[in-house]
């Protein structure tokens, strides 16, 4: 996971490629806790992670909104009672880039105690 959070995103572009399926499979491996999803027949990375209440999540979830601006690449993030849920991928592609899986190493390396 070090690895991939190390890696530098690119600007992704429309019409830029998304991972292919042995990607997709090889990226995931490095982060077992997060999920792979469809939405709308979109692929997307998703993790929920637990935080003692409201103000908790809320702080976390401005930790994550620093990285994605710092990278101008933004998740969802959905705040609950003791839960962030973070989903990442790639608008302009509709689906799945590698910089969603370097961004979700970073989310990762935040809340790793």
């Amino acid at each position: 996971m070090d690895e991939l959070a190390g890696r530098s995103c690119e600007a992704c572009r429309a019409g830029a490629p998304q991972v292919t399926s042995l990607q997709c499979e090889a990226l995931l491996e490095q982060l077992p806790q997060w999920q792979l999803i469809k939405v709308d027949g979109v692929k997307q990375l998703t993790r929920i992670y637990l935080f003692n209440g409201f103000l908790d999540a809320m702080a976390q979830a401005e930790k994550v909104a620093e990285i994605a601006a710092q990278e101008n690449h933004h998740p969802v993030l959905l705040v609950e009672w003791g839960k962030l849920t973070v989903t990442w991928w790639t608008h302009k592609i509709k689906g799945l880039h590698e910089n969603d899986f370097v961004m979700a190493a970073r989310t990762e390396r935040l809340f790793t105690f």
